[in-house]
């Protein structure tokens, strides 16, 4: 199968030639046609494996081929994304598809200045790429008018909810006009989402071209447990031995990228961070230096987790591991992408067993643990399996006491201060699924 056979134009044909694009991977090969055809659609598929041109480049067509040209202040095409970094990124594919296309192709996201993205609209915008927020901003300041609106995509709904948008979303929702295509697009898919897309969707298309929830078999997974105390030494000692050169570190929370990346700094190590705190140039610039190898490390939030796209990323590292498991899966597939191959690594200690737990039920597989010679855990990391069973350690038989009662004292179980007990298991939270009064909707 080629590209020409899913019936796409001659401008997007050259465009994707120019790219290196060879032939369809198995979600494009899908998702092309149903999209061209006008269908709504619900789309999951592995990390890696070309989601974004799945929707982008029939998208593109469709805008080429039908419709009136884009009004002022208006958009015909809205893509939503979770986070700044992954609207821009889908942005410049976007822009790289419709190369040889009369369209025009924007992005929009907070953390910077709203009055040169309200200029820019001004004209209006064929395809437009924005974060919830940032995009109900503008149309509450009558800088955007989305009447003219042909084609919605959720890009990464899942992590739309998990990072607390499901009010945005139905306030968007009743903003965009009745009669519209709708496309869902994720690694991913929870029993939320799906909820969601039975809202949103009219008689959608499901497309599955890999099992739900499964990490990308490029990656080579394991654990190395060890003390939370001591995390940041073993990740030195790691990148030292392992002779790292480029490395996607994740960590649980802002204050700790912080003080990760203040630590490898002080050891003279080339690192930087990125997280919600920080202003998004400041984000963009510490990507972009970690793309080019100016940076050996990059320590981020999830807010890296999702759509980012390193070329031949040879390691991720958990420094912890999500709160989320869907997360875990996401930001593993940062490595091993376009068919290269891949590593990921996570340092676990005693209180995340049940994070552990919660991700190998979810990708169905016990990942291998490796002890790293003198990190060996104080507090012992319990044993998990892919039945998200904690496996309790056997009780050793009790000693007869001895007659003269010399024997040692049983002082009972007890904590390091420094350490935290494993911790019982949790209930995951139910996230939010916004309610769409969905009424009566016009057929196409």
């Amino acid at each position: 199968m080629t590209f020409a056979t899913l019936g796409l134009i001659e401008p997007l044909l050259r465009a994707l030639e120019t790219l290196g694009y060879q032939t369809p991977t198995p979600v494009q090969a899908q998702a092309i046609p149903a999209v061209l055809a006008g269908r709504d659609l619900m789309a999951a598929a592995q990390t890696g494996t070309g989601k974004t041109a799945g929707f982008a480049v029939p998208l593109l067509q469709l805008l080429t081929m039908e419709g009136p040209k884009v009004a002022a202040n208006s958009a015909r095409a809205l893509i939503l994304c979770p986070t700044r970094e992954l609207a821009e990124q889908v942005h410049a594919s976007v822009a790289e598809y419709a190369q040889n296309l009369p369209l025009t192709t924007y992005a929009v996201y907070g953390g910077v200045s709203i009055n040169p993205q309200m200029m820019k609209l001004r004209k209006g915008v064929d395809i437009l790429v924005a974060t919830p927020g940032r995009l109900i901003d503008l149309f509450r300041q009558n800088a955007l008018k989305l009447n003219q609106l042909q084609t919605l995509v959720l890009d990464e709904a899942d992590r739309m909810l998990d990072l607390g948008f499901s009010e945005e979303l139905a306030n968007i929702y009743r903003m965009l006009p009745k009669k519209r295509q709708t496309l869902l697009f994720s690694a991913t898919f929870s029993d939320e989402i799906r909820l969601l897309a039975g809202q949103m969707l009219n008689d959608p298309l499901t497309i599955e071209v890999s099992p739900r929830n499964v990490a990308a078999n490029t990656v080579k997974q394991w654990v190395v447990p060890v003390d939370k105390k001591r995390k940041a030494e073993l990740f030195v000692h790691l990148m030292r031995k392992g002779r790292w050169k480029q490395v996607l570190v994740f960590a649980k929370t802002r204050n700790g990228v912080d003080a990760l990346v203040d630590k490898l700094q002080g050891l003279g190590i080339n690192a930087d961070g990125i997280h919600g705190d920080k202003p998004q140039a400041t984000r963009q610039r510490a990507l972009d230096r970690f793309k080019s190898s100016d940076v050996q490390i990059l320590v981020a939030t999830d807010v890296a987790a999702r759509g980012l796209d390193i070329e031949d990323l040879p390691l991720v590292v958990n420094f912890d591991l999500p709160i989320v498991a869907e997360d875990y899966i996401h930001r593993i597939g940062r490595t091993g992408r376009a068919g290269n191959t891949g590593e990921a690594i996570s340092l676990v200690c005693a209180d995340e067993v049940n994070m552990l737990s919660a991700i190998e039920m979810l990708t169905r597989q016990t990942l291998a643990r490796h002890m790293e010679q003198d990190f060996e855990p104080e507090h012992r990391v319990p044993d998990t399996d892919a039945s998200g069973q904690v496996v309790k350690k056997p009780k050793k038989p009790k000693k007869p006491k001895s007659s003269g009662g010399g024997g040692k004292r049983n002082l009972g179980k007890w904590v390091d201060s420094g350490e935290v007990a494993p911790a019982e298991p949790s209930i995951k939270p139910v996230r939010k699924v916004p309610v769409f009064n969905t009424g009566p909707r016009k057929k196409k």
